[in-house]
């Protein structure tokens, strides 16, 4: 069973899709990580995020396989650098390149056939796997995806500026040519603003539940 989760940054979207694949006993697949790991391997490597042609051709000439908690790019496991405020800041730019998602795209696909996953992005359940069984849409205010952010970065940086760099993404997510994020009507609709993580992933566990309740496939742990 394939379970596809989209939304923008901040709804929860990664540690809902983690404990949903963990409780449901499924591979967790985010598809932001790859290419966040493009973006890193981009910036370590010197090259011009603005030349297009140097990032398709980087895109599609590095490693990328999925271990439960990381990523392992050109056999070197990845976790932390792909986390930075500089590949934040560019992540979006060169996730509107089509070269670069028809290199993650495939990747994805390769990552999840024969396997039962839990996938999140932001056209998972538009593009990458729209016949999913299971398709969730999460969203949330811009005050409180911007709250957890912060809160994840520690309080390192400044509340407001941790607001403005994601509203100025969320632009960039929901304008760019390729790729944007795009509510799809026939997904569940979870507003996560007011809501637990655990009440979160009850919902979709449920809907998983509600897809698999005949072939006994399903346990939570």
């Amino acid at each position: 069973m394939i379970v596809a989760i989209d939304g923008p940054a901040g709804t929860g979207k990664s540690t809902v899709a983690k404990t949903v694949a963990r409780r449901a006993g499924y591979f967790h697949l985010n598809s932001g990580a790859l290419y966040r790991a493009i973006t890193w391997h981009v910036l370590s490597s010197g090259i011009d995020p603005l030349d297009k042609d140097a990032v398709v051709a980087a895109a599609g000439a590095i490693r990328i396989d999925a271990a439960d908690d990381c990523l392992i790019i050109n056999d070197v496991e990845r976790r932390t650098e792909l986390r930075t405020r500089e590949v934040d800041n560019h992540v979006a730019e060169l996730s509107s390149i089509q070269g670069v998602r028809d290199v993650v795209n495939d990747h994805l696909r390769r990552i999840a056939d024969g396997r039962d996953i839990v996938a999140e992005g932001r056209d998972m359940t538009t593009v990458v796997f729209p016949d999913a069984q299971v398709r969730i849409y999460l969203d949330a205010s811009l005050d409180a995806r911007a709250r957890r952010r912060y809160e994840d970065l520690g309080e390192s940086v400044p509340l407001e500026t941790v607001k403005a760099e994601m509203k100025e993404r969320d632009h960039i997510d929901s304008t760019k040519p390729v790729g944007r994020l795009i509510v799809d009507p026939s997904a569940m609709y979870i507003d996560t603003s007011l809501l637990t993580i655990d009440q979160v992933c009850e919902i979709v566990l449920r809907a998983i539940l509600s897809q698999n309740h005949t072939t006994g496939a399903f346990r939570q742990s």
